[in-house]
């Protein structure tokens, strides 16, 4: 990652992200959808798959983030 990167804020980085995906006509549900996936996954790896330590880290309760890992197609 280069250094101008990592000095933006992000909310910033979310803005170019935000804005790619609007000009690229995806809809709501689908920018949602991929977002959360790729959120969870990237927990599942930090956390070597220790939903109880993912759930901690994303601020949800362990059974919620085994409900939304189902609703993704994630398990």
């Amino acid at each position: 990652m280069s250094k101008e990167y990592k000095k933006i804020s992000i909310h910033q980085k979310l803005e170019y992200l935000i804005n790619d995906l609007v000009d690229n006509e995806l809809p709501l549900r689908e920018a949602l959808k991929e977002f959360e996936t790729l959120y969870i996954e990237t927990a599942r790896k930090k956390y070597n798959g220790n939903k109880t330590r993912m759930a901690k880290a994303l601020g949800i309760h362990r059974n919620t983030l085994h409900n939304l890992c189902k609703a993704l197609n994630l398990e």
